[in-house]
């Protein structure tokens, strides 16, 4: 069969209805969540912790300090894996107790393509500079293991870290 321009066209009108019903429902499965933690949150790696999530599911948002050192963070993406990423948070870290999370509903933001962790120190390896750390959303928009997102993760810290609080890390971080 050749196509013609006529076969094309008719081709593209009798496909373009569906591939708009897939964009519908796939935008239909974004989200957006703002949260606000509460806690002994402070000095425990929370703000990683939440980024390594974000990480894991290739998730979109922030988190920061408030100036009354309440974690506030925005997730953004599927929202299935906004709740897995949620269950998670709520555990907290190893150093962290007490931990409650609230959260709220939130605008999707479109064009929101990245994580950013704002001011971000380490007072366990006595990084003291203040870093703004970000993670790009993959394109393949994939799930990775816990080992990849420690490699994520760890690269994120070697491209923006200061040669003087690189070599402050360590192997697990």
């Amino acid at each position: 069969m050749r196509f013609t321009r006529t076969v094309c066209v008719r081709l593209l009108a009798a496909t373009f209805p569906l591939f708009l019903g897939v964009a519908a429902q796939a935008h239909a499965k974004e989200g957006a969540i703002e949260a606000t933690v509460t806690g002994n949150d402070q000095q425990v790696g929370f703000r990683a912790a939440v980024m390594k999530q974000a990480i894991k599911y290739n998730l979109a948002g922030s988190a920061k300090n408030e100036a009354d050192e309440i974690v506030h963070f925005t997730l953004q993406g599927d929202k299935k894996r906004i709740d897995a990423a949620l269950a998670t948070i709520r555990k907290g870290t190893k150093r962290s107790s007490g931990i409650n999370v609230a959260t709220k509903p939130a605008a999707v933001d479109p064009a929101l393509n990245s994580f950013t962790i704002v001011d971000w120190t380490s007072s366990s390896r006595n990084i003291t500079n203040k870093y703004t750390l970000v993670f790009k959303r993959r394109t393949d928009d994939t799930v990775i293991s816990k080992k990849d997102v420690k490699a994520e993760w760890h690269q994120i810290l070697e491209n923006t870290l200061a040669p003087e609080d690189r070599q402050k890390l360590r192997p697990d971080d």
